[in-house]
């Protein structure tokens, strides 16, 4: 399916890599351009639009395209976004993009940092939709998407039960079955990966946000999810500095990889450089701190990537779908709390 994907500026959090990099996570991530909507293919327009008339909130820009009111959404995008894409060509792309679709689902509503992400999936159908919306009320990021599902190895958990790999609250920020909750999901290496960072008072770090130090996750506790061996630890990767720029030739940055048996391995990404307190080798129980929090590898700001797969190389093997303790199923926009 052809779709629209002018994301400038987008509020999403970079991991890992699905083919090999990861897409984003938290705050500061440079936009894709995929399909019938490049700035080759776009007219651009003059950036003096007049200002919509109708002002949308982000969790309404789904039924405002339905509804036709291509005008007031664009009159809505960033002047930046404006130069990508004319009015009448965005229009024509999503008139064409939501031919025979009844209705939207919503799915996802995330406010953080200021900026608001919201996204919608068909009822009944596959046709995705995402918003990225700044402080100032400004469309900086729109998205027309395929959204499949896959049921067979959605329904298919790990034989083993997990806890969760950290001490205290955290926030998921990528984290679902569905690329709209979970941008992972598109790629069967990392489909059931999570992205968890801190928050607090809706905001993922406090002071200059060009500083790892100024991020609540940076320098925290990461634990062993299960009992198990070590089987991999990177441990001299820097951590991004400024925060937003990423190391994409070592796209998991710091990390341990853990053995628990039953061919079921465990992966804690993007810790602080010097972090690891495991070698391989170890055997570890769960709860036991294997690291800190960090930014290191293709990450746009300090969180932990976290998953299990079927084998030891990250990039090799496929996802699987994590069976956490006491029935848990947390998803994009949840806190999860270790009890």
């Amino acid at each position: 399916m052809q779709g629209l994907a002018l994301v400038l500026a987008m509020v999403v959090l970079t991991g890992c890599g699905g083919g090999g990099g990861e897409e984003p996570a938290g705050t500061k991530a440079e936009g894709t351009q995929e399909a019938s909507a490049s700035p080759e293919q776009a007219s651009p327009s003059s950036g003096t639009e007049a200002p919509p008339a109708t002002r949308y909130e982000a969790e309404q820009i789904g039924q405002a395209l339905l509804d036709g009111d291509y005008a007031n959404v664009y009159g809505q995008f960033t002047e930046d976004f404006q130069k990508e894409i004319s009015l009448s060509d965005f229009s024509e792309t999503v008139q064409g993009f939501s031919e025979g679709l009844g209705e939207w689902e919503p799915q996802s509503v995330l406010k953080l940092n200021g900026s608001q992400y919201a996204a919608w999936k068909e009822r009944d159908g596959d046709r995705g939709l995402t918003v990225i919306m700044d402080g100032e009320g400004r469309i900086s990021g729109l998205r027309l998407l395929d959204a499949k599902t896959f049921p067979e190895t959605d329904k298919a958990e790990t034989k083993l039960e997990y806890g969760l790999p950290v001490k205290e609250d955290w926030f998921v920020f990528w984290g679902g079955d569905n690329v709209l909750l979970n941008y992972h999901y598109e790629f069967e290496s990392q489909r059931y990966a999570y992205d968890l960072i801190r928050v607090k008072d809706g905001f993922s770090y406090e002071g200059d946000p060009a500083r790892n130090e100024s991020y609540y996750a940076f320098g925290r506790e990461i634990v062993a999810p299960r009992d198990g061996t070590v089987v991999q630890v990177v441990n001299d990767i820097a951590d991004n500095e400024p925060v937003g720029t990423v190391n994409e030739d070592q796209p998991a940055g710091n990390m341990v990889v853990i053995d628990h048996g039953n061919g079921e391995y465990s992966y804690l990404a993007h810790l602080k450089k010097g972090s690891a307190t495991v070698k391989v080798g170890d055997a570890v129980t769960k709860g036991e701190t294997i690291g800190l929090g960090g930014n290191s590898g293709n990450s746009t700001e300090p969180h932990l990537h976290f998953q299990l797969s079927d084998g030891p190389d990250l990039f090799a093997g496929k996802a699987l779908r994590v069976r956490w303790e006491d029935g848990l199923r947390p998803v994009q926009g949840e806190t999860v709390r270790p009890s």
